[in-house]
């Protein structure tokens, strides 16, 4: 089995009755990092300090007396800052510049012996008492991480840091769950989902014939914030910057919920029909090749490849990338392959040689899937059985299909 771990941002409500304590805390655990990386500090690589074992003996004993830190706490800030010395001592060995490590008091790190999960609420040790804060979760967290993760009995909530921004605090969960590897014979085997993303119409289509989500509806959503938006900015009062400031959040939270949906959608693809792999068109070359992209519809493509990576990794399914050129105008219909920018014509794809007729996104997304066990084949990588899958099949890299059971 491999862990996977992933990182959960929740607001807590701490009492206003123990700000200062926890406020005292980040304070003193400041001094704590930063008295260790002090010690450890050195412009030379070689006298540089970076062993928690050697911090730990020379900085130790003095925070303990200079802070009411309990002791796992200050072990927490010199393992911080013995983080921070050895990522300066890399870059100090390949001659790059660096300073020595400074610390904000605007974080402390949390382990087993000093954090507490329950199900409403999180008790944390501070230099008083413990206190007790409320969990601030989403009033609908379909499609986020924490319907995915917070409340799911296989992802154990782990170390934490808590940080304070503009007078909020905010804990970072790390939550962590065991999966199963990929097997030598599942990737000779392997088994490519592929996906074409759009701009508009459908946002994802799978080789698999899923058509997921609303192009345009996101990006009419996107427009009618930005108009809503010109007219406030227009307004300049303290009101107007607060409601920019509201809808916005709305916008980027139910922009966050469309996508996903969508690549929940994705995944649950995958896993129904036994792929090892799903195949996007990699992105740097659908920005050159759909120049009139949006920054919004970027971030969207961006955002659903993040989201199905990290999901995916949970039933051990990787994630490839191909290069797009001609994936809209092969025809990929058996051993066809006849490529022509004439076979597409918008949402229909007719074949100029063959006269397969199909859904153009969803004619791409296949030819997305063999481009990515083409890329194998030609690298040598051992997949030689390797397929990708269809509605109604598999097919591998020679056209040769296999009906479903």
């Amino acid at each position: 089995m491999a862990e996977v771990v992933r990182n959960i941002q929740v607001k807590l409500n701490i009492p206003e009755s123990r700000h200062s304590d926890v406020d005292q805390t980040f304070e003193e655990f400041r001094q704590a990092a930063q008295h260790a990386s002090d010690y450890g500090w050195n412009d030379d690589p070689d006298h540089l300090v970076k062993a928690k074992n050697k911090l730990h003996k020379a900085t130790y004993t003095e925070v303990r007396e200079q802070t009411t830190l309990q002791s796992s706490l200050v072990q927490s800030a010199r393992n911080l800052a013995a983080d921070a010395l050895s990522n300066c001592k890399d870059l100090l060995d390949d001659d790059k510049n660096t300073s020595k490590p400074e610390f904000r008091g605007t974080v402390i790190v949390y382990n087993g012996r000093t954090i507490t999960y329950n199900d409403d609420h999180v008790t944390l040790a501070t230099t008083g008492d413990r206190v007790a804060a409320e969990y601030v979760l989403p009033h609908d967290d379909k499609g986020t991480p924490f319907e995915e993760y917070w409340n799911e009995d296989e992802w154990e909530k782990k170390e934490a840091t808590l940080h304070k921004r503009d007078g909020e605090y905010y804990l970072h969960v790390a939550v962590e769950s065991a999966v199963e590897p990929i097997t030598d014979e599942q990737t000779e085997n392997g088994v490519v989902l592929g996906v074409d993303l759009n701009v508009d119409g459908y946002l994802a289509v799978t080789s698999t014939g899923a058509f997921l989500g609303n192009a345009d509806e996101l990006t009419h959503k996107r427009d009618e914030y930005e108009r809503r938006r010109g007219n406030l900015q227009k307004t300049g009062t303290r009101s107007a910057h607060l409601t920019i400031q509201s809808i916005g959040d709305r916008f980027a939270e139910c922009s966050r919920h469309r996508l996903h949906d969508v690549s929940n959608s994705i995944v649950r693809e995958a896993v129904e029909n036994d792929c090892t792999h799903i195949a996007f068109e990699r992105l740097t070359y659908i920005w050159t090749r759909i120049s009139n992209t949006s920054k919004f519809q970027q971030w969207a493509f961006r955002e659903v490849q993040r989201q199905v990576e990290y999901k995916a990794e949970r039933h051990g399914i990787d994630v490839e990338t191909v290069a797009p050129q001609y994936t809209s105008q092969r025809c990929s219909h058996g051993e066809c392959g006849f490529t022509h920018e004439d076979n597409r014509d918008g949402d229909e794809f007719e074949c100029l040689k063959c006269a397969k007729e199909l859904h153009a996104d969803y004619n791409a997304a296949r030819n997305v899937a063999w481009r990515c066990v083409q890329n194998w084949l030609k690298s040598g990588s051992g997949r030689a059985t390797s397929q990708l899958a269809l509605k109604s099949g598999t097919v591998n890299a020679n056209g040769d299909f296999n009906a479903s059971a």
